[in-house]
């Protein structure tokens, strides 16, 4: 690891943070320390890190912006690569959009339907960056970033650059190509429709005001914890079987969405974890349904 971190820093590639508390990087602010945080400012600086890492077998995590994942305690043996301020850039060009891997999802759902384009509505809620959205498929309100993309730049476990279309991401819930290849999602491209600007952001008001009232987006959380099991709501199976507003340690299900889990203001993840346990343990129990977390847990255990 000496010999890796030497080579990094000697080659300049961008910012290396030595044993960084991982609670500063999540939005649950629950975490352990990574050996080594990496924050790139080009594709090509992180393609060439991640050449060093693979000849040195240095084990990497990529880390968006922090929503949607789980750091032990122990924190995160090795290389975190979270990507810098030239990842976070966003272009338009007639119905389509490029933005990069860092760039807020938000914040492009929002600057879509200031163009008065429409299709990125559903991305008004979801608290993570553009890399993550397509890593994960996120969705909501019935649609999800499969619908959309068309492309996407990724820097492959190899060091290599690679354009990968939308058919080779083998897109299904929550799911994408990348969850079995890994790779680092440097940009992506999402095909657009004009529309109505009034309609698009009636919509985009509905479904702000629907997650105010409904989400615990003033405490710290990670946005849902596990996903909807065919047929049901992984809320109304938590809540049904009487376990909002259970809490173990400072983790807590919710009050206000039971597929919630928030930080009280002192949770550890092993708070979470036994957390998580008993909400599968009491709905398998009471539903016989087996609930899968969305939520990715990295990390020593």
């Amino acid at each position: 690891m000496r010999e890796f971190l030497a080579e990094l820093q000697e080659a300049r590639l961008g910012d290396v943070l030595i044993d960084e508390p991982m609670r500063k990087h999540t939005t649950w602010k629950i975490g352990g320390p990574a050996d080594c945080l990496f924050i790139p400012k080009t594709k090509e600086q992180l393609a060439e890190a991640i050449g060093i890492m693979s000849r040195h077998g240095v084990p990497w995590t990529v880390l968006g912006r922090g929503s949607n994942t789980l750091v032990t305690d122990k924190g995160i043996r090795g290389v975190v690569i979270k990507l810098g301020e030239g990842f976070d850039w966003v272009r338009f060009e007639g119905n389509t959009v490029q933005a990069g891997g860092a760039y807020s999802f938000v914040s492009l759902s929002m600057m879509a339907a200031k163009q008065g384009l429409t299709g990125l509505e559903f991305a008004a809620g979801i608290p993570g960056s553009v890399g993550g959205a397509v890593y994960m498929n996120a969705g909501a309100h019935g649609s999800d970033v499969s619908r959309i993309l068309t492309g996407a730049e990724v820097v492959l476990e190899s060091g290599e650059l690679a354009c990968l279309k939308a058919g080779d991401m083998k897109f299904s819930y929550r799911h994408s190509v990348l969850q079995e290849r890994r790779g680092i999602v440097v940009s992506a491209a999402f095909q657009l429709a004009y529309g109505d600007r009034k309609e698009i952001a009636a919509a985009m008001a509905t479904y702000k005001d629907r997650r105010m009232k409904t989400q615990p987006l003033k405490q710290a959380c990670a946005g849902s914890v596990f996903r909807n099991p065919e047929n049901h709501y992984a809320a109304r199976l938590i809540e049904s079987s009487g376990l909002k507003g259970k809490r173990i340690g400072g983790a807590e299900v919710s009050t206000l969405h039971a597929n919630f889990i928030v930080n009280t203001g002192n949770a550890t993840a092993e708070d979470v974890l036994t957390l998580i346990k008993l909400i599968q343990e009491t709905v398998s129990k009471q539903h016989g349904i087996q609930l899968i977390p969305e939520v990715l847990v990295v990390g020593e255990r």
